[in-house]
């Protein structure tokens, strides 16, 4: 019986490529000279922490962030970015989480959706991933399309393929 694999992941090398050449650019933007503004990945908790003197310093960290992500092939739909909060010294901090896996919550809702829009496939959860089967590959392919055309809030992507 054909199936596919749906996942959600992200390039952790190319996260640390976008991190490292925007923790560089910062240190020699005139907006920030002289400011402790910084940023580092924690690995095992998946996530990017940023601290700066301001709101809008944390803010022109995102975006400049946030265009190194989209150049190198990073879906922003990866990141949540948390609420801003005070950290020591009178600087401000905010995380940003990075979204690894489906969770079942998600899954569920594919699931659904592949049910309520009449294909004939059946989704199956397997830990971080959702795996759907079907009777034919051109229904798989239409499942894939149709999948890939809806918003489920983080980045999606189709493998192992097989018949």
């Amino acid at each position: 019986m054909p199936s596919f694999d749906v996942v959600s992941e992200v390039d952790m090398q190319e996260v640390d490529n976008a991190l490292h050449t925007t923790v560089k650019e910062i240190t020699t933007r005139y907006d920030f000279k002289g400011s402790k503004a910084s940023m580092e990945r924690k690995e095992k908790e998946k996530e990017i922490i940023l601290v700066a003197e301001d709101e809008y310093k944390l803010g022109q960290m995102i975006d400049l962030l946030s265009a190194r992500l989209v150049k190198r092939g990073v879906d922003l739909k990866a990141l949540d970015v948390g609420k801003v909060a005070a950290a020591a010294g009178g600087m401000e901090r905010q995380v940003l989480g990075l979204k690894v896996g489906l969770e079942t919550e998600v899954s569920k809702r594919m699931i659904k959706f592949l049910k309520d829009g009449k294909f004939k496939a059946q989704g199956s959860i397997q830990g971080d991933q959702l795996r759907v089967s079907g009777k034919s590959r051109d229904e798989l392919q239409a499942a894939i399309a149709a999948l890939r055309g809806h918003d489920f809030g983080l980045p999606v992507q189709f493998t192992n393929f097989r018949d």
